[in-house]
């Protein structure tokens, strides 16, 4: 039996696989001898580690590239078709669930409103179920070639404490979503009901952040702020190149800090939050012009495009503008980031239209010496990120592990729990009864 806190050669090897299958992800098409260069494993192991990749068809061949006049050196790649990850976005108007390759190809994907039900958890749920059902079967793939399912939720996702865990993994989790009338929902439990998937959940601004850090305007650095406006305002706080958590999961929930003693009632109860001025219900709530009947999607380009002409628009994004502007300076006065990024739907909206006033707002609260330092600019990836981002979590488990593939629920449960397999419509309905 090996020595507790000793590494044992089983150890080693799946490091090595890890290694090996992160940096060819990530850096990737690669030959062997540039594998060997750049994490410093020697010709034997990368050999031996590259050829099991291969067996497993976790890696496979693009092309050759000519050497200095020798045989052309093989490239190497993650294989994109070897497993497939979903992501789920509860957001606060829709579901958006997409399926993905590995090389997070879009492959299928389904928008499911809210409607009147709003954020009723059984609804969000059975929307979620539905979702997932719907693009495995519109990918035209079985459920064991699904390395796991991404949720991103608003709210605080208390990990789960099970061992061997990654943050955010299992059937224990549980969100606490103050804003959406959430308070301790089992999710993960609920979830677990109705699919034998593996499951993975975090705070959708810190799954948009991870997108963000892999993909996007993150990348390249390892001390960034992912700021997500959305209808409400989170942030995702990377150190060292890892996410903040906080004691209890709950840091980064930026939109609730005070810039105002006494100012506005947030819709989390409190007032003077930055969200009760920044947010995209907010900036809605306080404009004589919004059309009730629209998206706040489409009540927002309608502020923005009457900016020009009407006083009231014009002066509510002014507000937006200077009230962001200090609530980033907090954050380069907390943090010392390299960059601050403003991600979200609405943060992408709003962002061409005021963000030279936020760098000078930041500027003149900001202390001037980490100031100088830090860029502000806005995310890449797009509106739909926090999915993308969900769909990171349960691949940043399979790179983890060497592509060790996670466990769902066991083959003996989910026989006694869904006799008839492939029902998944049937495990739906079960899941919020």
């Amino acid at each position: 039996m090996a020595e507790r806190g000793k590494r044992t050669v089983r150890d080693l090897r799946r490091g090595n696989r890890a290694s090996l299958l992160r940096h060819l992800y990530f850096e990737g098409p690669l030959s062997r001898q540039e594998l060997g260069r750049d994490t410093g494993l020697s010709a034997g192991s990368i050999s031996n580690v590259v050829g099991e990749l291969i067996a497993d068809g976790m890696v496979e061949e693009a092309g050759a590239v000519e050497s200095d006049g020798g045989r052309p050196r093989i490239l190497l790649q993650v294989a994109p078709g070897y497993g497939y990850v979903v992501g789920v976005d509860v957001g606060e108007t829709r579901v958006r669930v997409e399926l993905f390759d590995l090389a997070l190809t879009e492959l299928a994907a389904a928008d499911l409103p809210l409607s009147d039900s709003g954020h009723d958890v059984d609804h969000v749920v059975r929307l979620a179920l539905d979702g997932i059902e719907r693009v495995v079967r519109e990918a035209g793939i079985d459920d064991s070639e699904v390395l796991g399912v991404g949720i991103g939720v608003p709210g605080i996702v208390a990990q789960t404490d099970a061992p061997g865990a990654a943050p955010g993994e299992g059937d224990g989790i549980v969100v606490h979503g103050q804003t959406i009338g959430w308070d301790a929902v089992p999710l993960g439990r609920l979830l677990r009901a109705g699919t034998a998937l593996p499951l993975f959940i975090d705070n959708g601004a810190k799954t948009l952040g991870q997108a963000e850090m892999w993909f996007g305007a993150g990348r390249g650095s390892d001390n960034v702020v992912i700021a997500l406006l959305g209808s409400g305002v989170g942030a995702c706080v990377v150190t060292n190149g890892k996410p903040y958590h906080g004691a209890s999961s709950s840091a980064g929930e930026w939109g609730h800090t005070t810039l105002r003693v006494g100012g506005r009632t947030c819709r989390c109860g409190s007032r003077g939050c930055l969200e009760a001025y920044v947010g995209a219900e907010a900036l809605l709530g306080r404009w004589p012009g919004a059309r009730g009947e629209v998206s706040e999607e489409i009540a927002l380009a309608e502020l923005i495009a009457a900016a020009d002409r009407d006083p009231q628009a014009g002066a509510l994004l002014a507000e937006a503008a200077e009230y962001l502007g200090a609530g980033i300076a907090d954050l380069i006065n907390l943090f010392n980031p390299q960059r601050i990024v403003i991600g979200g739907w609405a943060g992408l909206m709003l962002g061409p239209r005021i963000l030279p006033t936020v760098r000078e707002v930041a500027a003149a609260y900001a202390l001037h010496h980490p100031c100088a330092q830090t860029s502000i600019e806005l995310g890449r990836l797009g509106a739909d990120a926090v999915t993308v981002g969900a769909a990171t979590l349960p691949l940043a488990r399979f790179l983890d592990t060497g592509g060790e593939r996670p466990v769902g629920l066991p083959a003996q449960a989910d026989a006694e729990r869904h006799p008839e397999p492939g029902s998944v419509r049937n495990r739906i309905a079960r899941a919020v009864r």
